[in-house]
């Protein structure tokens, strides 16, 4: 098995970044195109990336400015089964953020794609969060 792993921090309070991490209307501003669905343990969420990626997972954990967790149910075959959570740990204004995609059955070449892409759209929510900057859906891996 193979496990993604980033660290960074953002100077926001948590409650703050766990909106953009586990609401729909947080999502669509740094990672998915569409999404949809409730932020509580057990719901299910919808991800679109475009007509040939639409995506469901269940949330796995919730809770509020502490933890967000799913379980991807329909995507990519190397995806489906994997767990995508944040950890956020807050102090004077700023925010750590530990966050994980783990259970990759291999550490194959979609693997290294998606632990660079999951670096570029962090750093994605970092500007948007601490600087207010929209990046457009298909520029979002360009900038």
């Amino acid at each position: 098995m193979a496990d993604i792993f980033h660290y960074l921090q953002i100077n926001a309070p948590a409650g703050k970044i766990f909106e953009y991490i586990s609401t729909p209307a947080g999502l669509d501003q740094w990672w998915t195109k569409k999404s949809s669905g409730i932020p509580l343990t057990g719901q299910e969420f919808e991800f679109h990336f475009s007509p040939e990626y639409n995506w469901t997972a269940i949330v796995s954990r919730s809770l509020p400015d502490t933890e967000f967790e799913f379980i991807l149910k329909t995507a990519d075959e190397d995806w489906t089964g994997t767990r995508v959570g944040f950890r956020l740990i807050a102090g004077n204004g700023i925010t750590d953020i530990q966050f994980y995609h783990t259970g990759w059955k291999d550490n194959n070449q979609h693997f290294r794609i998606s632990n660079y892409c999951w670096a570029m759209y962090l750093r994605i929510l970092k500007r948007r969060i601490e600087h207010g900057e929209s990046v457009a859906y298909d520029d979002r891996l360009n900038v």
